[in-house]
Order: C-alpha cells, then structure tokens, then sequence
C-alpha cells in the first residue's frame, strides 16, 4: 500500500529519547525489537494510540515528529486491520535498523490530564 505523509510520529519513552539524543539512534522497546520494527504512528493515530497503550505507563512520554522522507524506503505501511494502517520502520534493507536522530525534527513532552494526552504536536 503506497501512502505518503509527510511526518509521521513516534511516541517515546524519557529513556529512548535520551539514547536516541545521546547515541545518535535508537532500536526502540521490547516490541520493536521483537517485530524488527520502529513502530510509527500518523498525526491522527497518535491519540488513539496513546489511549490503547500508554494510559497506565507511569513513565514520561515524548512525541517525536519524523520527517518520512528521510527514512526513505525503510518506511513500510502495514495493514493491522480492516481500517488501519500504520507506518513502520524497517530499515534501508528491509532488516531492522535504528531510528537515525537526524530523522527527528520535534520532540515535545506529552503531558496527560484528565485521561486525555496533550503536546503542542496534538494541538
């Protein structure tokens, strides 16, 4: 499926964001590593996902804006059900690759109040 968006996102931990500013790259969590990918998001999943998975995380979050065109053909999107598709990120080869840093072109602290998610990047 040939999509095109011009920035995709990527909500991170405090501790990614910090690898990823600190080494230049980041592999992500246990679950990209496990599937071989970064998992993405587009600008109007980042809420839904959010909500599905990171509600009870107790853990500092960042929303981090990704210029897709610098990942180049490494940026798949995948079908995870009827109506959805999400970018992924494999890599240049296809094979897991880090997140490059020089991908990033924002990074903003999400804050939750009241169970809902909020960043200048949502607004």
């Amino acid at each position: 499926m040939a999509e095109t968006q011009r920035f995709v996102y990527r909500i991170s931990t405090a501790e990614e964001w910090e690898e990823l500013t600190k080494r230049g790259d980041t592999s992500g969590g246990e679950l990209d590593k496990s599937t071989g990918c970064i998992h993405l998001s587009k600008l109007d999943q980042v809420q839904s996902t959010l909500q599905n998975f990171f509600l009870n995380a107790q853990k500092e979050l960042y929303l981090l804006q990704i210029d897709s065109e610098k990942l180049g053909e490494g940026l798949v999107y995948e079908a995870v059900d009827e109506s959805n598709t999400f970018p992924h990120f494999y890599g240049p080869s296809q094979s897991f690759a880090p997140l490059p840093l020089d991908a990033v072109t924002q990074a903003e602290k999400i804050s939750l109040s009241d169970g809902k998610f909020s960043c200048r990047l949502l607004a």
